[in-house]
């Protein structure tokens, strides 16, 4: 069960047993498995994607990165995994299919911040 103590307990507080807390963290670790492959279905074919990631030495909104490939695992309300560009990677943290065409992430270190991602640079 992936809610901690204090969870449980406030839950236990508004009426739930623990098999009621089973089921919603089943439910909650479906949900994440779900993201999670909406999330390598995305990126899994490589190709262009879209971001509103803020760079350093670019003046536009949109950036447009070569996907090289998605790894990803979870492990109960976590999602967590790697995306790697033509030229560089970051750890993923989070995430979430936002539509068919279109994700969330939080990215690790030198990025530190949530990104959406899109196939079509309109959908930013």
């Amino acid at each position: 069960m992936h809610f901690d103590p204090r969870e449980q307990a406030a839950l236990r507080e508004v009426g739930l047993d623990t098999d009621d807390l089973r089921a919603a963290s089943g439910l909650v670790s479906d949900a994440v498995e779900s993201d999670a492959d909406a999330i390598a279905a995305f990126f899994g074919d490589g190709g262009t994607v879209y971001s509103d990631m803020e760079l350093a030495h670019s003046a536009s909104d949109v950036q447009e990165h070569a996907v090289d490939h998605v790894d990803l695992y979870t492990h109960g309300a976590d999602l967590r995994g790697y995306l790697k560009f033509d030229s560089w990677g970051v750890p993923i943290e989070g995430g979430r299919a936002l539509s068919e065409g279109k994700v969330e992430l939080t990215l690790g270190p030198t990025v530190d911040d949530r990104v959406t991602f899109a196939r079509d640079a309109d959908e930013l």
